[in-house]
């Protein structure tokens, strides 16, 4: 799996920037189907950072309603990956 595929988009929230400035943390959508160490590997080679932990989670999409029709958003995979102290990204 290439590295773009792996890595969808950076979480830009405000909980996020605390993690980030308070933890050397950020958060990321990724693909479904990829694990940990992909993850870290995408990481470490798309913004030349050295990754010292990566935490995954699978969000499930919810139920919403419009009127009379009732459908599902999307279901998606969150990784939190925390870096070295040395390093940091500029994603905000």
């Amino acid at each position: 799996m290439d590295d773009h595929n792996i890595v969808i988009k950076p979480l830009v929230t405000e909980q996020g920037m605390h993690f980030a400035s308070k933890y050397n943390a950020y958060a990321f959508e990724v693909n479904k189907k990829s694990n940990k160490t992909q993850i870290a590997r995408a990481i470490e080679r798309l913004y030349n950072v050295k990754v010292d932990s990566v935490r995954t989670s699978n969000r499930k999409g919810k139920l919403r309603r419009r009127g009379r029709n009732i459908g599902v958003t999307r279901s998606w995979k969150k990784a939190t990956v925390v870096l070295h102290e040395d390093y940091h990204i500029d994603i905000f």
